[in-house]
């Protein structure tokens, strides 16, 4: 294992800290071992693409997975893949695209939401924060498609749960339990996920000028209807005019896209389908397969709030709630404060962009939050802002004990990416 030493800023203040770079998963095992023998804290981290969201990190050591990197298994007749958690999305989607195939949850490229570049994140940074987008309401997050891992926990153990095969689900799900966890429970070292044909082509169906009500029932009969919609995204008349191309296919207006996927003649078919649905609810037109995917990857990467196209950093909340209750959510922000939204998920996901204040206007998300369901989670803020408030949503008192014994079970010693998730654990 290497050992290099880097300035980085901690709430204790800057100082040396020293990077393990693990080379294997036995470093990784090693790692942990020494850090509890140590009584010290290890951050894990892969390249870095997610590393601003979550609590500021209050450990001694920086623990580099990046170099456990390449893809083990690759079975493109049975669907599955195995990587090293360090390997980059990147590589692992073009090796699928070369196959026909895809990671059919669609995970989310945070680079250029974070002022970063895009392009950065890895197969585990994907998992281990539950990573999707748009599809995730009809093919779900990275969980769902989350076959086995091999990890490290906090006690200094490798461990490894689920297999190759799609069927095996004896035994814990731990996968469940692993996706979504930031690091908190166990570092993982290598992971299996399920892989899905590549659609043949795809077009968007698009409605023009609807508010934020009216898109939410123009979404929803798309999605109860028979043509098999797998995105529904709202862009309100300010938020379309940022995303690429959103200016030339808004015209100044809000724009509603409903998306299709899969072989030719099937998505022709389900378009004139679509709009027939939709005709009640206002004038379509239709975008057909490169135009479709550029406007849905800006989606997924909700381009329209990266600092480069706002020209400031904002604070931006994440929420999910009930599809039907999205609009009502971002009307009781906006209607306090200047915020501006997207809606994605048929409008179960809001994404909120603040203007600057001290606590990101924390309570009155929180509040909304409260009233009407669901989840918030502060994605971009500064350092001290996200010491300051709760990130992810604050649990009721039962889950936060549960929480704090998984936890415990997994990590005794809080030797794993301690706070980063909440202050307590």
């Amino acid at each position: 294992m290497q050992t290099d030493q880097t300035h980085q800023g901690r709430r204790r203040g800057a100082h040396m800290t020293d990077t393990l770079k693990a080379r294997d998963a036995k470093d990784v095992e090693n790692a942990v071992q020494s850090a509890l023998g140590e009584g010290r804290a290890l951050e894990i981290l892969g390249h870095g693409s997610k590393r601003a969201i979550g609590r500021p990190p209050r450990t001694d050591l920086m623990l580099d997975l990046s170099a456990l990197s390449g893809v083990t298994l690759y079975e493109p007749e049975e669907l599955v893949l195995s990587a090293k958690a360090g390997t980059p999305l990147s590589e692992i989607e073009a090796l699928l695209a070369q196959r026909g195939q895809r990671l059919a949850f669609e995970p989310m490229d945070y680079g250029l939401l974070l002022g970063s570049s895009s392009g950065r994140g890895t197969i585990g940074g994907t998992i281990a924060t539950n990573l999707s987008g748009p599809r995730r309401i009809t093919a779900g997050a990275a969980r769902d498609h989350l076959l086995g891992f091999s990890a490290v926990s906090g006690r200094g153990e490798t461990f490894k749960s689920g297999g190759r095969v799609v069927k095996n689900v004896t035994g814990y799900d731990f996968c469940k339990l692993m996706a979504g966890s930031w690091g908190t429970l166990a570092a993982m070292t290598e992971v299996t996920v399920k892989t899905l044909p590549r659609p043949e082509t795809e077009a968007t169906v698009l409605v023009s000028g609807l508010d934020d009500a009216a898109a939410t029932r123009a979404m929803a009969a798309a999605m109860g209807s028979t043509c098999e919609v797998s995105g529904a995204a709202h862009l309100p008349a300010g938020t379309a005019e940022r995303f690429p191309m959103g200016a030339a296919l808004a015209a100044g207006r809000a724009l509603t896209a409903m998306r299709l996927e899969g072989v030719a003649p099937s998505v022709a078919h389900r378009v004139a389908a679509l709009q027939a649905v939709l005709r009640p609810h206002g004038d379509t037109a239709m975008i057909d397969d490169m135009v479709s995917r550029r406007l849905w990857t800006a989606i997924r990467d909700v381009a329209a709030f990266a600092p480069s196209r706002t020209g400031q950093d904002q604070p931006l909340w994440r929420v999910s709630t009930t599809p039907g209750k999205g609009h009502e959510l971002a009307a009781r922000v906006a209607g306090e404060i200047e915020a501006e939204v997207l809606y994605d998920w048929a409008g179960g996901l809001v994404w909120i962009a603040m203007p600057a204040a001290a606590d990101a206007a924390a309570g009155l998300v929180r509040a909304a939050v409260r009233a009407l369901g669901g989840h918030a989670t502060l994605v971009r803020g500064s350092a001290l802002l996200r010491a300051a408030v709760d990130v992810f949503e604050p649990q009721e008192a039962g889950l936060a004990a549960l929480t704090k014994r998984v936890k415990e079970s997994f990590d005794p010693k809080g030797v794993l990416n301690p706070g980063r998730m909440w202050a307590q654990v």
